[in-house]
């Protein structure tokens, strides 16, 4: 029995790599930039106030990713914002491997289009380094989770981190694997 492959996977070693390779002129097909992980981040402001709430978040993103997330606590204290060292203020998971080619997928070609008059993510929000950055204001997006469950509505961000060296490279990977880019 074959292995299973995401469609998003084979369509990256069929078509995207070779034509990154015949863009840049790589002299081996390992140069060319791949995805590396995926990092989904909830920020629950309110975790401070309201104990469920960072439950609720977390549970959004088991339903999204397929695996637990890591709780994220504060690093210092400040004051106005009520938040003591230590304390749960959001919670965030990282994909690998075949989850975060099914997640991209999922994200590309069914949740991105189905954002409110969407234009197409910014060209922006590359770091320098060849990774991406993704801010989702709700998280009802995702047909996974549904309307009526939903507490409250919910922001995350999405980090796409590659092994490309510039941020040109990182974009040209991702154009291909189909984001939706502003034009």
């Amino acid at each position: 029995m074959a292995e299973y492959q995401n469609r998003l996977q084979a369509r990256y070693k069929s078509e995207i790599v070779p034509a990154l390779v015949a863009k840049y002129g790589y002299t081996s097909v390992m140069q060319a930039p791949k995805l590396e992980k995926i990092v989904i981040n909830v920020g629950v402001g309110e975790a401070t106030q309201n104990e469920k709430a960072l439950e609720d978040a977390v549970n959004d993103l088991i339903i999204l990713s397929g695996q637990k997330p890591v709780i994220t606590k504060a690093k210092k204290s400040i004051a106005t914002f009520k938040v003591r060292e230590g304390q749960s203020i959001g919670c965030k998971v990282t994909l690998r491997g075949l989850r975060m080619y099914e997640f991209l997928d999922k994200l590309v070609s069914i949740s991105l289009p189905r954002v409110r008059d969407f234009r197409g993510v910014s060209k922006n929000s590359f770091d320098g380094h060849g990774n991406y950055t993704l801010g989702v204001k709700e998280q009802l997006i995702f047909p996974e989770i549904d309307y009526d469950k939903v507490s409250k509505i919910r922001g995350m961000d999405i980090v796409i981190v590659t092994t490309a060296e510039t941020d040109e490279e990182a974009y040209s990977l991702l154009e291909l694997i189909g984001m939706p880019f502003k034009k």
